[in-house]
């Protein structure tokens, strides 16, 4: 399987073939921590990377593999890292390039344990992070200073659904010798395929779109080999944010489907935004898909479709917003996102309240605002469901 094949070829295939000993078609689960080797010599190649093979599901595993492979597929990487959790391949993918007395350039609206992660836990280890105060690519090359050593980026961002350009990004690291680095979890590489914009990294939260159905966590890193190598033999095996085999198997599972969900969640995120627009009740929209939003051309630009996370704030600030949450029926009140379910969350006070009040207030993330992922149910029936819910 090449990545010469389409998309939808790939996440039904790519990283997965019959069993060589059983020819079961689906990909195994190898529930095992530990591997026998033939005798010491393997067993000591094997350990210290001279030859391929597995002795330790923290070092590697047969359902892992398959799905980091898979992702490198997807995304047109060279290799991939799975790990436990989104957060798990976010901290380890920067803990690849950052060291103490290094910089971080990142962009202004993050999920919030990314935001977290850069302003609070890197200081700790003597490093430092500058967030951009705007989605202008000029913006961030000011904010380059002698030891950055990576740009790191959401687009769309988390919860307010700013595009940044990613060519244009990817080309300033490159000009300027520093690796860039995004997370394409809002997306999924069903909608962007950053890498062949020229992005060196990208990361996910598998837990979402990847997976799909809510029932697995996970993470995935796609970059360089050497980059991917040295994240494995460096980073991952000493934090140990391994994801289990089984989890690997229900995202790879997740994936097989990815091309088929995805459509049907955008074009219901685009039937709701546009009721939402019009709808009294509502003072703003963020969603890329709409006309009118500041990202919708750079989006259209270099997405096939604009998602299916949209944020909007109710009129009567929290209040307003409390009432919507309390008030729909279908609607799960539910953390996370890219579910098949649709589900809605009042941001500052789950994702992004690790975020200082008064810069989630300049980024727009304001006392009320709430953020829906969008399933795939009937889009009718959901469009009802919001409208009954803000009809207070």
């Amino acid at each position: 399987m090449t990545n010469h094949h389409d998309f939808a070829t790939l996440a039904v295939h790519a990283g997965e073939a019959a069993c060589k000993v059983t020819g079961a078609l689906d990909t195994p689960i190898y529930q095992s921590t530990t591997f026998v080797s033939v005798d010491s010599d393997e067993m000591a190649a094997v350990y210290g990377g001279e030859k391929f093979g597995y002795m330790y599901t923290r070092y590697g595993n047969p359902t892992i593999r398959a799905l980091e492979e898979k992702m490198a597929a997807l995304e047109g990487g060279e290799a991939a890292l799975a790990t436990a959790a989104g957060m798990a391949a976010i901290s380890t993918a920067i803990l690849g390039y950052i060291k103490a007395g290094d910089h971080v350039v990142a962009g202004r609206s993050l999920y919030g344990a990314a935001y977290n992660f850069l302003n609070k836990k890197l200081p700790r280890m003597g490093a430092s992070a500058t967030f951009v105060p705007s989605t202008r690519v000029e913006d961030f090359e000011k904010a380059i200073q002698p030891n950055t050593r990576l740009i790191y980026f959401e687009t769309p961002s988390n919860p307010i659904m700013e595009i940044l350009d990613i060519a244009r990004l990817a080309a300033l690291g490159r000009a300027r010798g520093i690796p860039t680095m995004i997370d394409n979890t809002f997306a999924s590489p069903a909608l962007q395929q950053p890498i062949l914009a020229g992005v060196t990294v990208v990361v996910h939260s598998a837990t979402k779109y990847l997976c799909g159905h809510g029932d697995a966590m996970g993470g995935i890193i796609v970059g360089p080999k050497a980059y991917i190598a040295n994240l494995l033999s460096e980073v991952f095996r000493d934090f140990g944010g391994v994801i289990s085999p089984f989890n690997a198997w229900l995202i790879l599972r997740g994936i097989h489907t990815l091309h088929v969900r995805m459509p049907v969640h955008c074009s219901n995120a685009q039937a709701i935004a546009e009721f939402l627009a019009r709808h009294p009740k509502i003072e703003r929209v963020n969603y890329p898909g709409l006309p009118k939003d500041p990202g919708h051309e750079l989006a259209k630009k270099q997405m096939k479709a604009f998602g299916a996370m949209i944020s909007f704030e109710v009129k009567g600030g929290y209040e307003g917003g409390k009432k919507v949450m309390d008030r729909v029926k279908i609607f799960a009140r539910a953390a996370s996102l890219g579910d098949t379910r649709s589900l809605i969350v009042h941001s500052a006070s789950t994702s992004h309240r690790a975020v200082p009040r008064e810069q989630r207030l300049t980024l727009g993330i304001t006392d009320g605002l709430v953020r829906i992922s969008v399933g795939i149910e009937a889009a009718q029936d959901l469009i009802q469901d919001l409208d009954q819910a803000m009809a207070f």
